[in-house]
């Protein structure tokens, strides 16, 4: 048995090869095919992993109060004359709450670093207390965050992340050097681990971070101010229920009015996330079952038009004793075999292109993907020449050979 295989695979490679043109453009369609699963398989892995790990940044168990939803309808004008947050809401949350375990106001704003000749660019400023450390999940690499004393004194000290940290000070430890926040001298203390780029859109190294004492007096109240609360994992929900209580009852609307405030979480970004993965799942899934099928139907035409060809061949080989599965596995091997080299070359350019994708969403092709494709090339090729094998092997040998 093995043997009619081995010999079956030897006759498809010389029927492939000595028509190779034609052999390439039919297995064009699994060509396409299997370099779309395998590169939307590829980027989907990719963006699961970015989103993830930006989505450990949020935190699953912090709360982001504002003053408008990460993703919501309301109207623009609506939101932008919605009252700011206030940073005396701090204070009231962690004297009313009795989930919020850590709560930080943060006032962010965009600002110039600059060390001598030296300067960064789209660097945010954030204006915190103390409790900010609880509701992040980055660590300090290097030095310490500042006190409590240090934001009521208005210190002029930050903690900078690891973009700033390698442009203003090259080959130098920044800790105990001077830096300028748009002009105003500070001292640096802190640098924040390396976290990389929030969901492949910005990095979230370029910030700096600064008493919110300090922010208040050098900087007035200007930029966006937002509340960071953390609560216990175990009564996420409760605490939502309590913080919109507590907001609303802070900012005086009465029970008739809307909320002109949000709490965000990460399900928000989840939501969304999930619709762009299916929209683009389903496109490659489209792209892939077309171009199988066109693929597919162009490999049944080429194998019927082969055994019409070698019409000839086929009753030679049945005169000499070839049984009917003999000739069904000799051509069904070819139409296998021209959708294995598809599928081959196919998967090779998507590695390829692989390394494109990587340098924008750090990820690798899953192994259980290159194998699916293979499988699936190898499927197609079933379905499509088990037929034209299959009346091959039906033809009668003298028909055959009388064949013009």
């Amino acid at each position: 048995m093995l043997s009619i295989f081995v010999e079956s695979f030897r006759i498809a490679l010389t029927s492939i090869f000595s028509n190779k043109s034609r052999s390439i453009l039919t297995a064009l369609g699994i060509i396409i095919g299997v370099l779309s699963v395998t590169l939307m398989g590829t980027l989907i892995s990719g963006l699961d992993r970015g989103f993830d790990k930006s989505m450990a940044f949020l935190g699953k168990d912090i709360f982001s109060i504002s003053r408008w939803e990460w993703f919501g309808d309301a109207d623009w004008w609506e939101v932008r004359n919605r009252p700011r947050m206030r940073l005396e809401y701090v204070d009231v949350i962690k004297e009313k709450s009795s989930y919020a375990e850590a709560v930080a106001p943060v006032m962010q704003r965009g600002a110039v670093l600059s060390r001598g000749e030296l300067s960064t660019a789209g660097t945010q400023i954030f204006g915190t207390n103390t409790d900010y450390m609880s509701t992040i999940t980055a660590n300090i690499a290097q030095g310490r965050f500042f006190t409590e004393g240090e934001d009521r004194s208005g210190s002029r000290v930050t903690i900078i992340g690891n973009d700033i940290a390698e442009n203003l000070f090259v080959n130098q430890d920044p800790i105990g050097e001077y830096l300028k926040i748009d002009g105003i001298k500070f001292r640096v203390i802190g640098i924040m681990e390396k976290q990389g780029k929030f969901l492949g859109l910005f990095s979230v190294d370029n910030q700096a971070i600064i008493p919110v004492g300090t922010s208040v007096r050098l900087f007035s109240r200007r930029g966006f101010i937002r509340i960071s609360v953390k609560v216990s994992p175990e009564n996420i929900v409760e605490a939502k229920d309590e913080l919109y209580g507590i907001m609303r009852q802070t900012r005086g609307l009465k029970p008739s009015e809307k909320d002109d405030f949000a709490i965000n979480q990460t399900e928000a970004f989840e939501r969304q996330y999930n619709q762009i993965k299916f929209a683009i799942g389903g496109t490659g899934i489209f792209i892939t079952i077309l171009s199988l099928v066109v693929g597919g139907i162009g490999i049944m035409n080429i194998m019927f038009v082969s055994v019409q060809e070698r019409t000839k061949e086929i009753g030679v080989r049945k005169a000499i004793g070839a049984t009917k599965n003999m000739i069904l596995t000799q051509f069904l091997m070819e139409a296998i075999t021209i959708c294995l080299i598809g599928g081959l070359i196919g998967l090779t350019m998507a590695s390829g292109l692989s390394f494109i994708i990587n340098k924008f969403f750090p990820s690798t092709m899953p192994m259980w993907l290159a194998l699916t494709s293979i499988l699936l090339s190898v499927l197609v090729g079933v379905l499509s020449g088990v037929v034209p094998s299959y009346r091959a092997a039906r033809l009668d040998p003298i028909d055959a050979l009388r064949y013009e």
